[in-house]
Parts: C-alpha cells; structure tokens; sequence
C-alpha cells in the first residue's frame, strides 16, 4: 500500500511540475532573470507550494506516525552552517545554469527531453563527486 501511495504521490507532484512550466528550462531561467525579461508566473507556483508545506510540516511535527502508520522523519536539526549554505549556493548555481532542479530535470528526462537526460547525468556525478568526498573525509 505505501508503494502505492508513494507512486501516486510522485505522479500528482511530476503533474503538477509539468502543469505549471516547471519542467520547461526557459520558464525557469525567465523567472530566475529577475534584471532581464523576468517571468513572475512560477512565484504563484512557489507561493502555492510553499503554503501548502508550511501547513503540512506544522501538522507533521504534531504526529509520531505517517498517515500510512511508518516513522515521522523529520529533519534533527534547524541550523544554518557552512555546508548548507555552500549546499544552497551549489544548489542555486545549478538551477540557474540548467533552469531545472532535480524533481522536474527527473520529470523531463521521464518525458525523453535531452535536456533532462543531461542534468540528471550530471546531478547523479555530482552526487556521486559528494559521496567520493565524504568517504574520503571520513576515512582521515
């Protein structure tokens, strides 16, 4: 049952990322170009995400369990260090480079756009160069 919710889940959210122009590169830089031609229609997009998260996350911290009966995770911790901010840095340089961030760069590759095929090439070595860093790191 929770495959299933957790593939309508992802087929309502990959909907919507192609519904509103997310999934379309140029939509995204035009809206990130804020000195340019800028775009404004994906801040009705984030508004509308970022409403429906605050709300979901303030009943999330109320509960113990999932609707679906498995263990709340939620993050540890709030603080703001050095590696989020890098992370956020890297993150926002990507988005503005590629004009995807990873859920619809993984729509548009489902969808057989190149240009989705290519970021997620290059998101997966990037999480790989990570996970190479880490492992280094760890082991001195």
């Amino acid at each position: 049952m929770a495959r299933f919710v957790a593939f309508l889940c992802g087929l309502l959210f990959g909907l919507g990322l192609v519904l509103s122009g997310m999934t379309n590169p140029a939509k995204v830089l035009g809206f990130l170009d804020v000195f340019g031609l800028w775009d404004p229609s994906l801040a009705l997009v984030m508004a509308g995400a970022i409403s429906v998260g605050v709300f979901a996350f303030a009943w999330a911290k109320k509960r113990s369990t999932t609707l679906l009966g498995g263990a709340m995770q939620l993050p540890a911790t709030n603080q703001i260090n050095k590696r989020l901010i890098a992370g956020s840095l890297l993150f926002g340089a990507g988005w503005g480079l590629a004009g995807f961030c990873p859920g619809p760069g993984i729509v548009s590759l489902g969808l057989g756009y190149a240009k989705g095929a290519v970021f997620v090439l290059f998101m997966l070595l990037g999480m790989g160069f990570f996970e190479w860093l880490e492992h280094r790191k760890n082991r001195h």
